[in-house]
């Protein structure tokens, strides 16, 4: 990946780079992709590492000392869609109290036509400044460092933004991505924040072609759009609910092809102008927004029930994100923490009661952070922790916030 243009990776489904069926693997996910003819094991929930084809589930260990010792920079990252309502005090539980860590990055989608920049810096006044934005009308991007010498560790920062076509600026629901390349305390880092296509699927892209739907009112059991039933008797009682495939899920599926498009397109847009052959590569790339890729396959009352029970990481098996990414679609070499929180849309407004409009919408996880390292001789990573901020409720999303370490390896 190059610093200034990240056009034609790999890890986005190139149309040059070709798929060999069930026999692509991608090994040691989280840096640059190795191809082997042979398909990986995936472990258990209970493993430290599961893989997805081209994303792999680390699990955090939610502890960092923030000593120095342990790591050379600590990024906290949020991303939150808005739904075009904000207060102060939902910025300050947004960046929450412990401000503890280098970096603060902070992707925001349908942003209300509010100064949310300076929402951001009043909650952050004691310990950090604002070294960079990148705003496309409701599509917001800041990174933050701590008030003590930042300026010195910036070495350079660049912006980009690509916006896809429709109406969706007009009322503060735009779609594409925005991005800030830079390079702090020596590494080189590309933040990506993104909202790609829901259900009406707004681009100028053709329509993508829709997936088959099921036949008939219950799917059988082997077919792809059904969650895996679990060892566990109380798992097993729950998943033996009716199995009706809902016309709202459906009609999202058939957009899934449309968000895969939309992330290859960003990806080979940004930062592709003047772009450097010789230039310095990105060391670490983040992706964080709304990609609004969704738990299909299920109705939206077995879901629920799922989660009722807490037993919501059996629908990770339903999350579209996971199985593009495991057909080598999109994110090839990518990490991200495992979905030990309940999926983050779509709430009711003002509460945290999964939506009871006429859609009664399936629950999912729409919310993502990725991230990938790409020098894994020269960089290590930990992540400390990733998980949803349930106390905030003016919106239909639920924030998402990650916690990333960083150490350079000494050669």
């Amino acid at each position: 990946m190059g610093a200034e243009g990240i056009r034609g990776d790999p890890e986005f489904g190139d149309k040059n780079t070709k798929k060999m069926g069930n026999f692509l693997t991608v090994v040691h996910s989280c840096r640059a992709p190795i191809f082997k003819l042979k398909r990986r094991p995936v472990g258990s929930m209970n493993d430290l590492a599961t893989n997805h084809g081209g994303i792999t589930t680390v699990r955090a260990d939610y502890h960092c000392d923030f000593s120095g010792s342990s790591s050379d920079l600590c990024v906290c990252i949020v991303t939150w869609n808005m739904n075009g309502q904000v207060s102060y005090e939902d910025i300050e539980q947004l960046v929450g109290s412990n401000h503890e860590f280098d970096l603060l990055v902070v992707g925001l989608q349908e942003v209300p036509r509010t100064n949310i920049s300076r929402l951001l810096q009043a909650a952050l006044i004691e310990t950090h400044i604002l070294l960079g934005k990148a705003i496309m009308q409701s599509l917001q991007l800041y990174v933050f460092g701590p008030k003590m010498n930042s300026q010195l560790f910036v070495n350079e920062l660049k912006v980009d933004k690509y916006g896809f076509g429709g109406f969706g600026g007009l009322i503060r629901r735009k779609k594409g991505a925005v991005a800030i390349n830079l390079i702090y305390k020596g590494i080189r880092m590309l933040f990506i924040c993104c909202h790609l296509s829901g259900e009406n699927g707004l681009t100028t892209r053709p329509k993508a072609q829709s997936m088959p739907k099921a036949h008939g009112a219950h799917l059988k059991h082997g077919s792809s759009l059904v969650t895996p039933k679990s060892n566990r008797e109380e798992a097993q009682n729950s998943m033996n609910d009716l199995y009706v495939v809902n016309c709202d899920c459906v009609a999202h599926a058939g957009n899934v092809e449309e968000r895969n498009w939309q992330c290859r397109k960003i990806s080979g847009s940004l930062f592709s102008k003047n772009k450097n052959p010789y230039g310095r590569p990105v060391q670490v790339t983040v992706w964080l927004g709304d990609l609004n890729y969704r738990v299909h396959g299920i109705d939206t009352h077995p879901a629920r029930n799922l989660i009722h029970k807490n037993l919501h990481r059996l629908l990770t098996r339903n999350d579209q994100l996971l199985q593009e990414a495991d057909r080598g679609q999109i994110f090839r070499g990518y990490c991200e923490g495992t979905l030990a929180f309940k999926p983050t849309y779509k709430y009711n407004i003002g509460s945290s009661n999964y939506d009871t409009s006429y859609k009664v919408r399936v629950p999912s996880w729409t919310d993502r952070i990725l991230f990938k390292i790409e020098e894994s001789s020269k960089m290590s990573e930990k992540l400390h922790s990733y998980q949803s901020i349930e106390g905030i409720c003016s919106s239909d999303h639920k924030p998402v916030k990650a916690h990333l370490c960083l150490q350079a390896i000494k050669q």
